[in-house]
């Protein structure tokens, strides 16, 4: 059946969130209570109402208890019925006005706030909840007397109720408890079978649309014909409906085998509720691009469903974990790449985190000062000590100590902010700049309603237009050569290494060599001598400031470590290490600072048992991987000139035959 997502008139007129004080305070103990003397429930993932009102009714007193107003957002209905089967209920102040054009429009009352439910019609016969989010963005607090619209009903009700006979009970909310309310909180079930109750909840399914299902299936079955080493694997459960769903082509194995040290898990479609549960795992190529390594659909966004994905990645891969690994700030993941990925560094992605401060933080008075101090405490701190200052500082001038967010920021600090992880190589896979930003693998291909059979028509288009991408920049770096900016001799060396984008980064390093001065020695232990180096950054807007950096050098190893560590951020050595190098008369880095990754003839040198030393004479996966990697040195260094081309043309022409001649005499 045809879905589709319609905007619903609130309850009540949406003009206004509130008006005046609330004159009827007093009658919060009756409105809205069962006779029972134990408290409702807080809003809880799993709880089933009768009715949408019950449902409506129990999180607007539930709201009224906690001191803000709610209304309906968002209504799905079915096209031919018109019955609502889906809900968001969400805080008074969720959201932004349109833009009055009156003379005197009335202020803006909202501030983006992400509290809400969202509950679904299950069976025909209950409303359940499926999503929570119990966080304002602002203050909230019963002490506030302020009386929100979604409360005048309850008044009303309760008004007309007296007139007509006394009210003992003004209204009972009958509440159902699902297995999902009794799991636990890392997705696993522990309810009793004695209580009658599933110990998984069937609803947690990927929910397909009419020829969703048939175009996946097709499109494997396509795949498995035309390309022998794709892999995928569906999760299925005890009704035959699809939970999980993973697929990785050919190239995408052959890519991890090169670059396997640090992947990133894309779960931006489950953050942003899109249509297609889409999960994709990236990493990134010689020349800094992104790559992907497999992705798949995933039926819910809890610790067992998302084992499942990963195990399926890890099995697709040979059982071989990345070094580092980068997600979503979530527990879940957290929970589940611990289980699969046990010897794996986890950091949480910096940038979504940041991207979040608006929805999070946007309702607080001088929120722009406290976005101003979370941004500098982040970004600009160069020692723990720094970092720690500057988040008290800003907790206790905004009397922040409250928030739950920036708790929850500060008790994962170890996961997501740059000072906490300069021992950590992360190949330029997150941004550590506040002007660097992430890009999704499929951006500009994926929105929010776009279908399961509309993704797997793009799929191949996304990944031959990234195909093309590098191999456009495999072409340009092998053919031409690099305008030089400096006479520094390191930007001469890397020129005839480096693939042309991982250059023009690196050269962008070198040039601001320039921009650094007054390199000086501070400090002498045995071999190692610490220098500081200052350069002039640029601040808010045209501003600039001086800031300090130290250097560490070995002088037997020629050593050598910033306090920016940018090595390891982003895989090359930064200015104000390449000024201390200059300034002790070294003339070429060493090598142990030129990453095999960025090198542009990396494929072709990169040896062939660095995976697979011992192949499985009964694995037709691995014979495969190892074939696959050794055609494309032949096709790397094939494509060197016409004469290569030629010479390797006239090789696999020559082998083919050789092969059919196996066949025949086997047959």
């Amino acid at each position: 059946m045809e879905v589709v997502c319609l905007n619903s008139e609130p309850v009540f007129d949406e003009a206004d969130d509130y008006e005046g004080d609330c004159s009827f305070m007093d009658h919060d103990d009756e409105i809205g209570r069962t006779p029972s003397k134990k408290e409702p429930p807080l809003p809880t993932v799993g709880l089933e109402f009768e009715s949408f009102d019950e449902a409506y009714d129990f999180y607007n007193i539930y709201a009224k208890e906690q001191g803000f107003g709610i209304r309906v957002s968002n209504s799905w209905f079915r096209s031919k019925r018109k019955e609502r089967y889906r809900a968001k209920l969400s805080c008074s102040s969720a959201g932004f006005k349109q833009k009055s054009k009156a003379n005197h429009p009335r202020p803006e009352t909202r501030t983006g706030c992400p509290a809400m439910i969202v509950i679904r019609l299950v069976d025909s016969k209950r409303w359940r909840i499926v999503e929570v989010e119990l966080e304002h963005n602002h203050r909230v607090s019963p002490d506030i007397k302020r009386f929100y619209k979604s409360h005048k009903k309850m008044i009303l009700a309760a008004k007309k109720a007296q007139q007509l006979e006394p009210v003992t009970e003004m209204h009972t909310i009958k509440l159902y408890r699902t297995a999902a309310m009794d799991s636990v909180s890392n997705g696993y079930s522990n309810v009793d079978d004695r209580e009658g109750i599933s110990a998984v909840d069937h609803s947690k399914h990927l929910e397909l649309k009419e020829g969703d299902a048939n175009a996946v299936y097709n499109y494997f079955c396509r795949m498995k014909l035309t390309n022998p080493n794709f892999f995928y694997l569906m999760d299925l459960d005890d009704e035959g409906r699809l939970r999980n769903v993973f697929w990785a082509d050919a190239r995408s194995r052959a890519a991890y085998s090169y670059f396997c040290d640090t992947i990133v898990i894309d779960t931006t479609c489950l953050a942003n509720k899109f249509e297609i549960p889409l999960i994709s795992f990236v990493g990134v190529n010689h020349h800094g691009q992104s790559i992907l390594l497999g992705c798949g659909f995933i039926g819910h966004e809890s610790v067992e469903y998302f084992v499942w994905i990963f195990r399926a990645w890890l099995t697709c891969m040979l059982g071989s974990p990345p070094q580092v690994i980068v997600t979503d700030q979530s527990k879940a993941l957290q929970n589940a790449v611990s289980l699969v990925f046990p010897g794996s560094r986890h950091c949480y992605c910096l940038w979504y985190i940041m991207q979040r401060i608006p929805e999070k933080l946007g309702g607080l008075k001088g929120f722009e000062a406290i976005k101003r101090q979370l941004t500098r405490a982040v970004y600009d701190s160069l020692k723990i000590a720094e970092f720690e200052t500057s988040w008290r500082n800003m907790i206790e001038w905004h009397d922040l100590g409250d928030n739950k967010w920036l708790q929850t920021l500060y008790e994962d600090r170890q996961r997501w902010v740059p000072v906490y992880l300069k021992d950590i190589p992360f190949a330029g896979m997150i941004p550590i700049k506040e002007n660097e930003g992430l890009t999704a693998f499929f951006d500009g291909y994926v929105h929010k309603h776009t279908s399961f059979k509309e993704f797997v028509d793009k799929y191949d288009l996304a990944l031959q237009r990234k195909h093309l991408k590098e191999a456009m920049g495999d072409l340009e770096s092998k053919n031409s050569s690099f305008e030089l900016k400096t006479r520094c001799n390191f930007e001469l060396q890397l020129s005839n290494i480096y693939t042309k984008d991982i250059f023009k980064k690196f050269q962008s390093e070198v040039e601001g060599m320039y921009s650094c001065f007054n390199t000086r020695q501070v400090n002498v232990n045995g071999p190692i001598v610490t220098y500081v180096v200052k350069e002039r950054v640029e601040v808010e807007g045209s501003e600039k400031e001086v800031r300090c950096y130290e250097v560490l050098y070995e002088t037997t190893q020629v050593d050598i470590r910033c306090i920016c560590s940018l090595f390891n951020f982003k895989g090359y050595l930064c200015r104000h290490a390449l000024n201390v190098l200059n300034y002790n008369g070294v003339e070429e880095i060493p090598s142990r600072y030129i990453l095999l990754r960025w090198c542009k003839d990396f494929k072709r040198k990169y040896p062939l048992d660095h995976v697979t030393g011992d192949i499985d004479v009964n694995n037709v996966v691995q014979w495969y991987n190892h074939l696959y990697r050794g055609v494309i040195q032949v096709v790397e260094v094939g494509a060197q000139s016409e004469e290569h081309y030629k010479a390797a043309l006239q090789g696999l022409e020559e082998l083919l035959p050789k092969l059919n001649l196996i066949d025949n005499n086997l047959f």
